[in-house]
């Protein structure tokens, strides 16, 4: 989430302390960002909600919100949904070398969708895509306390855990595969 319950200038405001780290800023949303954040997004050309971009040979394409959870946040979408809006950002890096996921909802019974007691709540949909399109990184969140690292096929999927808490994860692109480190900001 770039907001609890905010608003677009809250959303700015976390995307400009991100900038003084890492100036190239693109972004998805996560469930408890109000709807109208993923527009304010697109209208600063730094969307991957249901979008791609390519930077030389890497396509780097997202999806924003999360499933349906029984807390009625204000960005959830339904199943079919999170797999319409995937596909349409996959779309437009098909052809990519080298593609990185970005989406907020992590894949279903991973190492990464487990809530404290160990349930598994990540997405059939998001589950299901990384195993047929097999992007070579995926970079997940939602669930906070599922920080780590784990494989679909050959796609690593990293949940770097909340931004507040000090953690992100370091993708790096050496031109022929990408690479995903967890690491802590102290």
């Amino acid at each position: 989430d770039l907001t609890h319950f905010g608003d677009p200038p809250d959303a700015f405001r976390v995307i400009e302390a991100v900038r003084r780290f890492c100036p190239n800023v693109l972004a998805v949303t996560g469930n408890l960002d109000m709807p109208w954040v993923i527009d304010a997004l697109r209208a600063e050309g730094i969307s991957l909600h249901g979008e791609g971009r390519r930077l030389g040979d890497l396509g780097v394409f997202g999806c924003g919100g999360s499933n349906v959870t029984p807390m009625d946040t204000p960005t959830e979408l339904e199943e079919d949904e999170l797999a319409a809006v995937l596909e349409r950002g996959h779309a437009a890096v098909a052809d990519a070398p080298r593609r990185l996921l970005v989406c907020h909802t992590p894949p279903h019974d991973t190492r990464l969708d487990r809530l404290m007691n160990g349930t598994p709540v990540g997405s059939p949909a998001v589950r299901a895509f990384i195993e047929r399109r097999q992007p070579d990184v995926a970079v997940v969140g939602h669930i906070h306390e599922g920080r780590g690292v784990d494989r679909l096929g050959a796609t690593v999927v990293v949940n770097p855990g909340a931004l507040r808490d000090g953690g992100y994860v370091v993708v790096d692109d050496d031109g022929a595969r990408l690479t995903a480190e967890l690491r802590t900001r102290r």
